[in-house]
């Protein structure tokens, strides 16, 4: 009797292994490729995705190269394919060098979902929080107040091949030229916007090559990080204004201090959960349509020809607000 009460209990573990290995197979996978770890805008956005693939049921990861060199990213998405996951995400640092491997991603049977990559031809979807002129507008004109629309001023990006901010900084220069034309473009710009040392290093040249410098342009988290430190050291807040998209919680100090003037941004763990929201609904083959309802990004008119949801998100850094922003985890 004992042994055949064992022999019972044995096949109902099995089977309840089998169930829970069954489920396991059942549930979606997702891979986000990002520009770079480490840093807190990524560091947040990691938790949105984890938080929304709790909640839907999709075992979804992040997974954030070393340095923001496209071919790491390359390699991650090669990795991805080779496992053979749902959904891939991805926020490009070089949309051209990414074009092959995500169109081997999508042959495969693979969803991919992608975040500030409008130029991205092999994606399902590219979703944005702003629209790239609307961005690049709207923190030129900030710095355009700041500075008293008149001075030299410089623009950083992330690097020269980052597609989306240096859409934004085509939009900031062209709007500077065409409304303020009393400021001036110092260089063309500089691609140190992902690295707060290369930022800082950066800055204290240009401010040191060029005294009548009043203004930074940062597009990219680091950038006005960087730059922010270099007016310190320099004892320049108040003469030389630093304006860009960053993370509050590591920025409080310097835009209370005033050696950043402000900036705006989206929340990085919102655009998390869209992530895995969207990549969800193409792995149950939802249709995304004109009034379709996204949560993060609200009720959508997506550009389906050109594959882009860009919606309005934007949320202002400043003294008033970045207590709150930090206390948020961003």
């Amino acid at each position: 009797m004992r042994l055949r009460m064992t022999a019972m209990l044995a096949g109902v573990a099995l089977a309840a292994l089998g169930a829970v290995a069954a489920l396991a197979q059942d549930k979606p996978t997702m891979g986000v490729v990002v520009k770079i770890g480490g840093i807190p805008w990524f560091n947040a956005m990691e938790t949105g995705i984890k938080e929304r693939g709790a909640e839907l049921g999709v075992d979804a990861e992040m997974i954030g190269p070393t340095s923001a060199d496209p071919a790491l990213q390359v390699r991650a998405i090669e990795d991805l394919i080779a496992r053979g996951v749902d959904v891939i995400g991805v926020v490009p640092n070089d949309e051209a060098a990414l074009e092959p491997v995500l169109q081997k991603a999508m042959e495969a049977g693979i969803k991919v979902v992608s975040h500030e990559g409008p130029g991205l031809q092999n994606v399902n979807w590219n979703f944005e929080m702003a629209s790239a002129t609307g961005f690049g507008e709207t923190h030129a004109e900030l710095l355009a107040q700041k500075m008293g629309g008149e001075g030299e001023y410089a623009v950083f990006v992330g690097s020269l091949t980052v597609p989306l901010h240096n859409a934004w900084a085509d939009a900031a220069i062209a709007y500077l030229a065409e409304k303020y034309p009393n400021m001036k473009l110092i260089g063309e710009r500089y691609g140190v916007a992902e690295n707060v040392d290369d930022s800082r290093t950066t800055a204290l040249d240009l401010m040191a090559a060029n005294p009548n410098l009043k203004g930074f342009l940062a597009f990219g988290s680091q950038g006005p990080i960087g730059a922010g430190r270099a007016v310190e050291e320099r004892r320049a807040v108040g003469s030389v204004h630093v304006i860009g998209p960053f993370s509050p919680g590591q920025g409080r100090d310097l835009i209370k201090s005033g050696a950043i003037s402000g900036g705006f941004m989206w929340n990085p763990a919102e655009a998390g959960r869209v992530f895995v929201e969207i990549g969800k609904m193409l792995v149950d083959g939802v249709e995304i349509k004109e009034g379709t309802e996204i949560r993060g990004l609200g009720v959508v008119s997506p550009d389906v020809e050109g594959k882009d949801i860009i919606t309005n998100n934007l949320i202002p850094i400043n003294a008033d607000t970045v207590d709150e922003l930090a206390g948020m985890g961003l």
